[in-house]
C-alpha cells in the first residue's frame, strides 16, 4: 500500500483546503492534502488582494482562531489600506495588495512545515463511502487512500468550464484542468448539484500603461497588519490607481453581446450579483456613462496588473478594443485575457452546520463547492471544516459560531439556512450586530474559543489576555485622570471644538467626535507615560481596544442587550427527528422547509425562507419553550 490511512484527507489546494489541512493536522490529526498541483497552491487566481468590506473581518476570525491566512498575508502584502475610515468603527476593514507569486509561495511553505500533514499531488476522482460514511477517497493515479474523514475544497474545478467569446473548454482555471468524475459520483449518491459562474479580466503588462492619466490611490501612511501576532510591519508599498470606462468603452464592449456566452445563453449558472462582468455593468446600469475600475500591481517583481472592475467573457478582440478605449490604456498589452468559468457546486442547504454533509456522516464540503465566491469566504470554511472534521473523529462536540459571534457564524447560518442562488459573498450588511463583531476585537471573541478546542495556541491566548488586561487599565486611567483648560484648549481649538470652562475628565474629552486618543496622549503626559509601559508587542491593539470600546461604549452595550435577548430563543434546541409534517398548524411551506434543513434551533428555523415568524410562534409553543 502507498498510503497509510489518514485520520482526514483534504481535497483541493486553495485557501479553503489550505486552511483545513493546517487546521486539522495542528489539532493532532494525520492529515493528508490531495492537490491537482502543488505549483499553484492558494494562487490568487481572481484579485491579488485579501480582505476588503467585512472580508478584512473574516480575515482577522480566520487569525484570532489560530488560522493562517492573516499570516501569510501580513507576510505577502504589497500595500495596506483600512476601509470607511471615515465611518464608525464597526465599518472599518482592512485591505491588503498582496503580491501574488509570494503568497502562493508562502502558503506552499507554511504546508510543507506543519507538522502531521502530508502533500500528495494527484486528481481525487470519487470518495470511498462505505455504509452512509466517508472514509477514503480514489484519485486518477487509481489509488485508494483511506481516511476517517474528507473534506472537499474543490473551487471551480468541478466539471469546469472556460468562456472567451464563442469558445470553450474544460478547465479549473484557464491553462489547469477540470477535475471530472466526482460530482457526477456524488451526484449518484444523491446530491444535489448544480452550476455557477464567475470571471476574471485581463492581466496587463505595466510598461504598456500611461499611469500619468490614472489616478493614484496610494496605500496608509502607518499601514497596520492582519495577524495579531508578530508579523513584521509594511515598510514599503505599491500604489494601486483608478481609472474609468467611457460612452466609447460601452459602445465597443456592445458590439461582443451577440456572441457573449453570457447573452446567447450558453452559460446557464449564475454569476455574482455584486462582482458582475464590465457587460452586465453595462446592460444593469445603462444610465452610467462611465464605471470605475481599480488597477492593481500583482506583485514586487512582476509588470502584471489586474484591472478590477472589468471582469469579461467577451471575444478576445472586442475585450481589447474596449481596453484601448480606457485613458491610459491606449497602447496596452495583455497577458492574458479575461474570462468566465462555469462550474459545479452543491447547494449548501445540504450540510450541517459543522460543513459536514447531511447524506454522507465524516465527509465536509468548504469554499466554492458551497456556492460561495471569493478568498476569505473559502478560507473560513476550510477552517472550521478541518476544526469539526478532527472534532467528530476524537468523539468531541462541534464546534459551531453563532451570528452574535463571528463574521464566519453569519456566513455558516446564511448558506446551511438560506442556500443561495448566486456566488454568495459577505458583506457588513449581513450581520445583525456590526459593532460586537468588529476586526479590532476579534481577538477578544474567539481566541478564547479555539484555545479550548486546542488550536489556538498558549502564546496565542497570552497575548490576548495581555491586550485585555492593558486595554481595562488604560480605559480606568482615562476614566480617572482629568485635564485642565490650560492643558488641552490650544489642541481643541485647532480641531475646531469648544474650549474647556474647567478641568474634565479625559474620558469626556474622548468622546468628542473630533478627539482621539492621539490628541490625548499629545496634552497628557502622564497618559503618556501609561502607555509607554504597555509592551510593544499588543501597545497599539491595547490602546486602539481602550479608543473604540470607551468612545462607543453606550452603542456597544446597547446592541449586546439586543443580542442578548435574541439568544433567549436563538439558542432553544429543536428535536433531531422530529417530523414537522405533524404540526399542521404550521404552514405546508414552513413544513416543507423544516423537515428538509433540519435546523438544530429556534433562530436557525426563523431564518430559512418560507419559515415566518406565525411558524416560529407555532414552534415556541409546540415544544413548550415560552
Amino acid at each position: 500500500m502507498i498510503f497509510d490511512a489518514f485520520d482526514v484527507i483534504v481535497v483541493g489546494g486553495g485557501h479553503a483546503g489550505a486552511e483545513a489541512s493546517v487546521a486539522a493536522a495542528n489539532m493532532g490529526a494525520k492529515t493528508l492534502l490531495i492537490t491537482q498541483s502543488i505549483e499553484t497552491i492558494c494562487q490568487m487566481s481572481c484579485n491579488p488582494a485579501m480582505g476588503g468590506v467585512a472580508k478584512g473581518q473574516i480575515v482577522r476570525e480566520i487569525d484570532a482562531l489560530g488560522g493562517c491566512s492573516g499570516i501569510i498575508t501580513d507576510h505577502s502584502m504589497i500595500q495596506f489600506r483600512m476601509l470607511n475610515l471615515s465611518k464608525g468603527p464597526a465599518m472599518w476593514s482592512p485591505r491588503a495588495q498582496c503580491d501574488k507569486v509570494q503568497f502562493s509561495l508562502n502558503w506552499r511553505y507554511q504546508l510543507e512545515q506543519t507538522a502531521n500533514l502530508s502533500i500528495w499531488q494527484d486528481e481525487v476522482t470519487g470518495v470511498v463511502v462505505s455504509d452512509g460514511v466517508a472514509c477514503g477517497v480514489r484519485t486518477r493515479m487509481g489509488i485508494e487512500i483511506q481516511a476517517r474523514a474528507v473534506v472537499l475544497t474543490n473551487g471551480t474545478f468541478l466539471n469546469g468550464t472556460i468562456y472567451i467569446g464563442e469558445g470553450n473548454w474544460q478547465g479549473g482555471r484557464i491553462g489547469e484542468r477540470a477535475a471530472v468524475g466526482l460530482s457526477d459520483q456524488l451526484r449518484e449518491i444523491g446530491f444535489e448539484v448544480e452550476r455557477l459562474k464567475t470571471g476574471t479580466p485581463v492581466r496587463i503588462d505595466g510598461r504598456t500603461i500611461d499611469f500619468s492619466l490614472l489616478d493614484p490611490q496610494p496605500g496608509n501612511t502607518n499601514p497596520q497588519k492582519f495577524s495579531y501576532t508578530d508579523t513584521a510591519p509594511l515598510q514599503q508599498q505599491r500604489p494601486c490607481y483608478i481609472a474609468y470606462t467611457n460612452e466609447h468603452t460601452h459602445d465597443i464592449l456592445r458590439t461582443g453581446f451577440d456572441r457573449s456566452p453570457l447573452y446567447t445563453g450558453r452559460i446557464q449558472g449564475h454569476g455574482p450579483r455584486y462582482c458582475p462582468s464590465i457587460e452586465d455593468k453595462i446592460v444593469r446600469f445603462a444610465d452610467k456613462n462611465r464605471h470605475q475600475l481599480f488597477v492593481e500591481p500583482e506583485g514586487w517583481k512582476t509588470n502584471s496588473y489586474y484591472l478590477n472592475g472589468f471582469s469579461s467573457s467577451l471575444p478576445l478582440e472586442v475585450q481589447v478594443d474596449a481596453l484601448h478605449s480606457i485613458p491610459g490604456f491606449g497602447q496596452a498589452q495583455i497577458y492574458k485575457p479575461g474570462y468566465a468559468i462555469e462550474y459545479d457546486y452543491f447547494p449548501p442547504t445540504q450540510l450541517n452546520y459543522t460543513l459536514e454533509t447531511k447524506r454522507v456522516e465524516n465527509l465536509y464540503f468548504a469554499g466554492q463547492i458551497n456556492g460561495t465566491t471569493g478568498y476569505e469566504e473559502a478560507a473560513c470554511q476550510g477552517l472550521m471544516a478541518g476544526i469539526n472534521a478532527v472534532l467528530k473523529i476524537q468523539g468531541r462536540s462541534s464546534f459551531v459560531l453563532n451570528r452574535t459571534q463571528a463574521y464566519i457564524g453569519v456566513l455558516i447560518d446564511d448558506l446551511v439556512t438560506k442556500g443561495v442562488d448566486e456566488p454568495y459573498r459577505m458583506f457588513t450588511s449581513r450581520a445583525e450586530y456590526r459593532i460586537l463583531l468588529r476586526q479590532d476585537n476579534a481577538d477578544v471573541r474567539l481566541t478564547p474559543l479555539s484555545h479550548q478546542i486546542g488550536l489556538a495556541s498558549d502564546e496565542r491566548m497570552r497575548r490576548v489576555e495581555e491586550k485585555v488586561g492593558h486595554s481595562e487599565r488604560l480605559a480606568q486611567f482615562v476614566n480617572d485622570t482629568s485635564v485642565v483648560p490650560s492643558e488641552a484648549n490650544a489642541m481643541l481649538e485647532e480641531l475646531g471644538t469648544p474650549a474647556l470652562q474647567q478641568k474634565v475628565k479625559l474620558v469626556n474629552l474622548l468622546l468628542r467626535p473630533e478627539v482621539c486618543m492621539e490628541n490625548l496622549l499629545a496634552i497628557s503626559p502622564a497618559l503618556q507615560e501609561e502607555v509607554e509601559a504597555i509592551p510593544t508587542g499588543v501597545r497599539a491593539d491595547a490602546v486602539s481596544a481602550t479608543e473604540v470600546q470607551l468612545k462607543y461604549q453606550r452603542y456597544i452595550e446597547k446592541e449586546q442587550e439586543v443580542a442578548n435577548r435574541i439568544l433567549k430563543f436563538e439558542n432553544v434546541q429543536l428535536p433531531d427527528n422530529f417530523d414537522y409534517f405533524t404540526l399542521q398548524s404550521l404552514s405546508y411551506e414552513a413544513r416543507e422547509k423544516l423537515n428538509k434543513m433540519r435546523p438544530r434551533t429556534i433562530g436557525q428555523a426563523s431564518r430559512i425562507s418560507g419559515v415566518s415568524p406565525a411558524d416560529v410562534s407555532v414552534l415556541l409553543i409546540a415544544f413548550n419553550k415560552i
